[in-house]
């Protein structure tokens, strides 16, 4: 194959072209001109872009990093010739999603489709090789010219060690091995362990469902005896019921009889004091203290005989009626038989005693007014008491103490009546109290009540024998049939029994295979090395003289004279690339098809080369391009 002629509108591409020829193309053009997006526009003709490809950290998808910088849709053509024929092949976007999905390849300068060709298989029909393989061998990206392993191209190198069949490679083998083997165990998963945990899950529940029946067995016998037991408790609590019922009853009716007595006795003394003090209320002293009373009677007997006495004091009116007379003699003898001279002294000495005389009788009319008042105030004084003497009063304060008396003693009686009524009530509230306890057939300290605190006790553990009871009834309910169970079992541990020798018989296919790919690598790798071995010697002038290649295509070289290969991290940039180009050109000799031929593409492969070796590596592309068609981007001369 051949390509002629590229026309892109693909990234920086603008409806640019790119004509080519056979042999050698060399472009040589500056950074940032559109040399990767022309290698990138060239496989995704062939393969076109993948859709499916999502943006990743540090990735960009085709579909996004080549989109047209004008914002016109992705699409190009490359005229091409293969197998003696010039084929144009064009791929246009109709949905922005699948960039280049429509795909149409015909015969340069006709409208002739060419049959068998379409966009899935365009790349692979053409350089006879899958993009995965051709991006491993002839497709060298920008900074990735090492080799990296794919399925797609172990099958292609296994087909050419072995002369076998290519549908196949030892990963993909191996891969879909280990998937079995892991479908069936992968530490903790995988199909057997999880038939070993049902296995164990069944043989529990099996296990379980004995135990449970044993349990439920022995509770129900446990059940039995304890209702059997809750009967003799409950016909012992009816019976002992009725006999602290009974004996209840009769201290009650003791203790009723007695306060009936008792309040009979007070009630009797209450009207008793209640008479008594009416009748000393009554008396003529009425209800106060006595000693208040006495006081009272002995300051009115006293009074009453200080108003006797002064009521008893005698008047004698002779003395003035003498005074009288005398005055008048005297009057009478100073007028008739004194002479003159003495006439005045008669009437001075007459007119003295008249005098004397008023003023003696009136104090004896005012002496006499004032008895008569004493005896009207004593006679007011003894009405109170209802008598006409002192010892009236005397008795009457006598009658007030019997009564007095009568009342104090009838009080007292009545207090020791009520404290003894009360004394009685207390301790029938203390007997109801008693017999209340006593009829409490639950929280009581009587034997009826212990009885029945007991038969509680009973009944609920029959109650926590039936729940446990139902409880693992339910659990043997979900738990299973074991028959059922048993069978199950019996049909997990053929299964497992199958799938462990199967689980054992692809370890031995891993094994086996691992040993089989090791004997194809031995053979594999030394033609590889040795042909990737001849292109660096070419290109360094015979100064390393061995390639050594790993099965992931890692790779180490020897200095022509040295013994001891040098691992990768030791070699230049410059050396680094010449090896991984010699092992590239190598897959490509080995590994695409001669009767393709396939265009080997570069893109700046040589950018970290030496003058020296830049041309040694020239020489050998072009004696390459004598086989297929080579096109080298470049940014410097060569």
């Amino acid at each position: 194959m051949t390509i002629n002629k590229l026309t892109a509108s693909f990234g920086k591409l603008e409806g640019e072209s790119l004509e080519l020829h056979e042999g050698l193309n060399v472009i040589c053009a500056p950074n940032e001109s559109g040399k990767s997006t022309w290698c990138a526009f060239i496989r995704a003709m062939l393969y076109g872009v993948d859709s499916s490809e999502r943006q990743k950290a540090g990735h960009l998808p085709d579909k996004l990093r080549y989109a047209p910088w004008s914002g016109a849709a992705m699409q190009g053509e490359m005229e091409l010739s293969a197998g003696g024929k010039d084929i144009t092949i064009t791929r246009t976007t109709k949905i922005k999603s699948a960039p280049m999905r429509e795909f149409s390849a015909v015969y340069t300068g006709t409208n002739v489709p060419v049959e068998g060709l379409d966009g899935s298989n365009a790349g692979e029909a053409l350089t006879g090789a899958s993009k995965e393989v051709f991006r491993r061998s002839a497709f060298v990206e920008q900074g990735s010219i090492a080799v990296t392993g794919s399925p797609e191209l172990e099958k292609r190198i296994n087909a050419i060690v072995s002369t076998g069949d290519e549908g196949c490679s030892f990963s993909e083998a191996d891969t879909q091995l280990r998937a079995w083997q892991r479908s069936r165990r992968y530490n903790t998963r995988g199909k057997l362990p999880e038939l070993e945990k049902r296995m164990t899950e069944t043989k529990n529940r099996l296990a379980e469902l004995d135990t449970a029946a044993a349990e439920s067995e022995r509770l129900t016998e446990q059940l039995e005896q304890s209702r059997e037991t809750c009967k003799k408790l409950e016909e012992a609590v009816t019976e002992k019921r009725k006999t602290v019922r009974r004996e209840a009853l009769l201290k009650l009716h003791d203790i009723r009889s007695e306060i009936t007595a008792a309040s009979d006795a007070h009630e009797a003394a209450a009207q008793k004091r209640d008479g008594c003090r009416a009748a000393l209320s009554g008396s003529l002293l009425g209800n106060r203290a006595p000693e208040e009373a006495e006081s009272e009677v002995k300051a009115d007997i006293s009074k009453s005989l200080e108003l006797k006495a002064a009521s008893e004091i005698k008047t004698n009116p002779t003395i003035p009626v003498v005074l009288i007379v005398l005055a008048l003699a005297l009057v009478a003898a100073a007028a008739f038989a004194l002479p003159a001279s003495f006439r005045l002294y008669g009437f001075i000495a007459g007119g003295v005693l008249l005098v004397l005389a008023g003023v003696l009788y009136a104090k004896l009319i005012r002496a006499r007014s004032d008895a008569h008042d004493a005896g009207r105030q004593r006679k007011l004084l003894l009405s109170k008491y209802k008598v006409s003497d002192e010892l009236g009063v005397k008795v009457c304060f006598d009658e007030y103490m019997r009564l007095y008396d009568e009342f104090t003693a009838a009080d007292e009686d009545e207090k020791r009546t009520a404290r003894a009524l009360s004394r009685i009530r207390l301790s029938q509230e203390a007997a109801e109290a008693r017999t209340l306890q006593d009829l409490d057939f639950s929280a009581g300290d009587n034997e009826a009540a212990q009885l029945k605190r007991e038969l509680s006790t009973v009944q609920r553990n029959c109650d926590l024998l039936s729940a446990r009871i139902s409880e693992i009834k339910g659990r043997i309910e979900t738990l299973g049939d074991p028959l059922v169970l048993g069978s199950e079992l019996k049909n997990m541990e053929s299964l497992h029994e199958t799938m462990q020798a199967e689980f054992d018989a692809i370890a031995l296919a891993v094994e086996t295979l691992r040993e089989a790919d090791a004997d194809i690598q031995s053979r594999f790798s030394p033609e590889l090395g040795r042909l990737a071995a001849q292109y660096m010697s070419v290109v360094t002038g015979g100064r390393y003289e061995s390639i050594l290649i790993n099965r992931d295509f890692t790779a180490r070289t020897r200095l022509a004279g040295d013994v001891v290969p040098r691992e990768t991290e030791y070699l230049s940039a410059g050396t680094l690339d010449l090896m991984y180009l010699a092992v590239r050109l190598a897959v490509c000799t080995l590994a695409l098809p001669e009767d393709a031929s396939c265009p080997l593409i570069l893109d700046d492969t040589l950018v970290n080369l030496d003058a020296e070796r830049t041309a040694q590596a020239m020489k050998l592309l072009g004696e390459i391009a004598k086989q297929r068609q080579v096109i080298l981007f470049t940014c410097k001369e060569v």
